[in-house]
């Protein structure tokens, strides 16, 4: 069993993780394409990176998110075009809200860090009216498309143990239609996400790992020696162009379905 991931401070989570979001985010609403005047909620918002997003994008009638770290929603109130947007603590499996609330509801590179996905999914189509979307976008953790995917395979090889969420199989592709097909949603659609994020130099990506909450505790307890090597080696892994910039790419999947409208027996 490994460590617990956990986010509690939303500054680092945003050099880290909030920058990829956005670029996927954008990618994922470009391709969900909402229609505007929607009651939308974000689940497992985190530090409120998408749901910034879905207020400046999507013209949302209102916006609600929840997660369980009150850190985290901390910084996502801090946010200037999210302070329309409503942040409380709620836990994606037990959702603090009544049947038909939402005309929408995603979860933003949640599903795997949720123990029962099922679940999950069941909540997010209860809360949603009839008609209404469910939808969710996630890195591809099982076929490599984490962004640090290259960091923790080297500290893999360096025999450090690198935290695993709780579902990483929940991102797959084909368990993502299932789960949304099981839930009793319908016209699911699927779709492929990859988006390249650049690092002003080495010195920067390294900076932004190492403050990474998913990887940050387990670099600060390595030894001086295997952390110079895991450094060398992540080097020659991302290559520089000749202006010292790093370039490399993350892959996300996604998936959106329907709620059922109830049928009508005359």
């Amino acid at each position: 069993m490994t460590d617990q991931i956990r986010f509690d401070d939303g500054t680092s989570y945003e050099r880290y993780m909030g920058k990829w979001s956005q670029l996927a985010g954008e990618t994922f609403l470009d391709w969900l394409a909402p229609n505007p005047g929607l009651r939308w909620l974000d689940v497992g918002c985190g530090n409120g990176a998408f749901t910034e997003m879905i207020v400046e994008r999507c013209a949302p009638a209102s916006v609600q998110g929840i997660d369980p770290s009150e850190g985290q929603l901390a910084y996502a109130r801090t946010r200037p075009a999210a302070r329309g947007a409503r942040f409380r603590q709620g836990d994606a499996m037990a959702q603090p809200f009544p049947d038909a609330t939402f005309d929408a509801a995603v979860m933003p590179l949640v599903i795997f860090f949720v123990p029962d996905p099922a679940r999950g999914v069941n909540e997010m189509a209860r809360v949603v009216c009839a008609g209404g979307t469910v939808t969710a976008y996630a890195w591809d953790m099982e076929g490599g498309g984490f962004p640090y995917e290259a960091l923790q395979a080297e500290m893999r090889g360096l025999g450090v143990a690198v935290p695993v969420p709780p579902s990483p199989g929940a991102s797959r592709i084909d368990v993502m239609r299932d789960l949304w097909t099981g839930a009793g949603l319908e016209s699911v659609e699927t779709t492929e996400i990859s988006v390249q994020r650049t690092f002003a130099d080495f010195d920067d990506y390294w900076t932004t790992v190492l403050g990474g909450p998913s990887v940050g505790p387990q670099l600060a307890a390595m030894g001086s020696e295997d952390l110079a090597l895991l450094k060398a080696r992540m080097r020659v892994r991302l290559p520089a162009d000749a202006a010292g910039r790093i370039t490399y790419s993350a892959r996300a999947n996604a998936v959106k379905g329907r709620v059922r409208m109830p049928e009508h027996h005359d």
